[in-house]
């Protein structure tokens, strides 16, 4: 790095009327390149910031929409897989307040932690509780669960709707059905409110006899986490089939426990993750509900950032707020995915002033020369706070920060590169070009074997590896810019790591096809080996 930036103080060598009028040639071809991607990343950009209407809801003055569910573990260390975690009961006063506006119930899924005074604040709001007893592995853990819910339920008959003894417990395997139903009917015998169980819609059908022991169905439908994952274009309708289907396989009645849609995360076949097909869904629900008498209840209040340690980036974000408690949607008017202003305008121009004032400033003269910097340096910018987003949202830990955060930087390297590369061809920028490439070969490689070996909750960090992969590739070959690896066995070693990369791509298409990431992803991976297995094999220039 001492050396590249030892270089980058020399003057540029004189050049032949040949090679100048080459050079030349090379830096307009990469300029149009530079120009081309401003123009489609503004226009998405803007697309993105466009308003869109979408159904309205109609719900009378003095209603409220149904019910929501309510984890209060949004704080940066709050999170029930902590065993001594314990919510305040100003929070719950403060968050329930808030709730309070928009819906006439809450459901939660424990009493412990601090729960059990959920009925408390409920009740001084005038808001029904849908009352959750946690029943996971160890039996003690379980009837004390279940006593003190059964105690709550008593004790505010008046606000206590239902108590729902169990979530997802026969999906995750923790329980037996014969167990579940011993848990329902100890339940029914200690309270007089009525008692369910909630799982996945499909598993209520290959346990169609736990119905006996329930006073109502609480099925959970969400499009999103399908084995055959929906679209949003027909996810109300999917909704709608398994309704109906349930209502054929039933005799109780049904409850809709968990519906929803993630605003942010890995996307799933034609299932993506937004927050427009978030208001999109939920208001086509909500039309539906009404039009079909359904009682339902919506997942979820807040944005829950421990939920991606279990099911990755979109585990955090099925929330109607943010985790600072600002609405992400609206169940009236037009919605818009993001608001960004004339935030990446204006930061697209300070790149462009920062790398042409610094390219400037050692020494570099030449108009085509500056503008492709400052080009670079404008899609640099205006890709960055995108980037950084990405690795707020992806990141479940430190270490995951940490390995993103390297790569994010490999990237930055990268470009920064390829700025001094564009001014003058030394050695020491060409390494440090090939050493970047490596680096994100590297990490692209592992990304493409997790999502070959684990993909159901990681992204595709598209993000990260985007415009490296375009400058690396198509830029440097416009530019005239060629590099390669100064030992052999980098090479090679190169080409092994881009065909891993190329291939676990090529696998997730195959599982996904219909998954427009996933395409995308097998893009960037064909960039980063044209790079690799172009550049390696010609000379430098200039």
């Amino acid at each position: 790095m001492l050396s590249a930036l030892a270089q980058a103080l020399k003057s540029k060598p004189d050049m032949s009327a040949q090679d100048s009028q080459h050079y030349t040639r090379s830096l307009w071809r990469y300029n149009c390149l530079n120009l081309l991607l401003l123009v489609l990343l503004g226009a998405w950009l803007w697309q993105q910031n466009q308003p869109l209407t979408l159904p309205e809801i109609k719900i009378p003055p003095a209603e409220k929409l149904q019910c929501v569910s309510y984890s209060p573990y949004y704080g940066k260390v709050q999170t029930p897989l902590v065993k001594d975690t314990r919510i305040s009961t100003g929070q719950i006063d403060r968050d329930l307040a808030l709730l309070s506006q928009h819906f006439q119930c809450v459901r939660i899924y424990s009493v412990s932690q601090g729960l059990d005074y959920v009925p408390e604040a409920a009740s001084r709001l005038g808001l029904k509780v849908m009352l959750g007893a946690w029943i996971g592995w160890v039996k003690a853990d379980n009837d004390k669960e279940l006593k003190l819910a059964t105690t709550l339920a008593n004790r505010y008959p008046g606000t206590v709707t239902a108590l729902i003894v169990g979530n997802e417990v026969l999906l995750r395997g923790e329980q037996t059905e014969a167990a579940m139903q011993d848990y329902l009917h100890t339940a029914k015998q200690a309270t007089k409110v009525p008692v369910t169980y909630a799982d996945v819609w499909e598993f209520w059908l290959k346990h169609k006899s736990l119905e006996k022991s329930v006073d109502f169905v609480t099925v959970h439908v969400l499009p999103y986490w399908e084995d055959d994952p929906q679209s949003i274009d027909h996810a109300s309708q999917h909704t709608n089939a398994v309704m109906d289907e349930l209502t054929a396989s039933f005799s109780k009645p049904l409850f809709i426990g968990e519906t929803g849609w993630p605003t942010q995360g890995r996307q799933r076949a034609g299932s993506v993750p937004s927050q427009l097909n978030q208001a999109r869904y939920l208001r086509e629900f909500i039309q539906l509900a009404q039009s079909k008498g359904w009682h339902y209840n919506l997942i979820e209040a807040i944005d829950q950032p421990w939920k991606r340690t279990l099911e990755g980036t979109v585990g955090g974000y099925w929330g109607l707020y943010s985790s600072d408690l600002k609405p992400k949607m609206q169940f009236s008017g037009n919605q818009t995915e993001r608001h960004d202003g004339w935030l990446p305008l204006c930061w697209a121009l300070l790149g462009a002033l920062v790398f042409g004032g610094a390219a400037r400033i050692q020494g570099e003269r030449r108009s085509d020369a500056l503008l492709a910097i400052s080009s670079l340096g404008a899609l640099i910018a205006m890709v960055a706070p995108l980037q950084l987003g990405y690795l707020l949202a992806a990141s479940r830990d430190a270490t995951e920060m940490s390995a993103l955060g390297a790569l994010l930087l490999a990237g930055w390297l990268v470009l920064s590169s390829i700025m001094l590369a564009l001014m003058q061809q030394t050695a020491a920028r060409l390494a440090m070009l090939s050493t970047g490439l490596l680096l994100l070969l590297i990490g692209a490689a592992v990304a493409g074997w997790l999502q070959f070996s684990d993909g159901r909750y990681r992204d595709f960090p598209l993000a990260l590896y985007a415009l490296p992969a375009l400058q690396l590739s198509i830029g440097l070959w416009l530019a005239g810019i060629r590099i390669k690896a100064s030992w052999r066995m980098a090479y090679v070693f190169g080409v092994i790591i881009a065909t891993i990369a190329v291939i676990t791509a090529s696998v997730a298409v195959w599982r996904e096809p219909g998954n427009l990431a996933a395409v995308l992803w097998l893009g960037v991976t064909l960039l980063f080996a044209t790079a690799c297995g172009v550049n390696a094999k010609l000379k430098e220039n200039h």
